[in-house]
């Protein structure tokens, strides 16, 4: 079993991968995030940039059917999911951020940095929405966490989950462009 941690600022959150038996470490950055179809563009009301990666689809578990679809930006390395969302002033209803990590493991993200409040999804890795924490408070330290193994967290604008009614056990589809 793995016994180690690290903690990135993520998003302007704190990110634990695997809280078992090592003092917690923080490193913040900045980020990258605002739409356009393939290239970059500036965030609303200013910030760092969005560049659309990709797209991701909310899909219901009732229905089975397309809740919302959204473009997203992807961070999949250390240093992409350090950067996160921090630093941004605004973001469109229509994007948001998909951090993909390497194993399902508890997640815990924190608001450092981070200027929007946030609505974020822990999804597992069968794709399944297992927890959400919403309306984060914007550059608060307080942890946020998934309190269950979480392979892929979605970040979107807060209120983002109560206005299209996403709930536990909805799942995601996302592509890379």
């Amino acid at each position: 079993m793995k016994n180690f941690m690290w903690t990135l600022a993520i998003s302007g959150f704190a990110f634990a991968a695997s809280c078992q038996n090592q003092p917690k470490q923080e490193s913040s950055a900045e980020s990258a995030s605002a739409s356009s179809a393939t290239a970059t563009t500036p965030a609303v009301t200013g910030g760092p940039v969005f560049k659309k990666e990709g797209s991701l689809s909310f899909i219901s578990k009732a229905k089975g059917d397309t809740i919302k679809t959204i473009d997203i930006e992807i961070a999949e390395t250390d240093d992409e999911r350090a950067r996160g969302l921090m630093d941004r002033k605004s973001m469109l209803d229509s994007q948001g951020m998909l951090f993909i990590f390497a194993a399902p493991e508890e997640q815990s993200f924190w608001m450092k940095n981070t200027y929007i409040s946030l609505d974020i999804m822990y999804v597992d890795e069968k794709f399944e929405i297992v927890s959400i924490q919403k309306y984060a408070t914007p550059l608060s330290e307080e942890s946020l966490p998934s309190f269950k193994k979480a392979q892929y967290v979605v970040e979107t604008n807060a209120g983002f989950a109560d206005k299209y009614k996403i709930a536990f056990g909805d799942k995601i589809a996302f592509t890379k462009q």
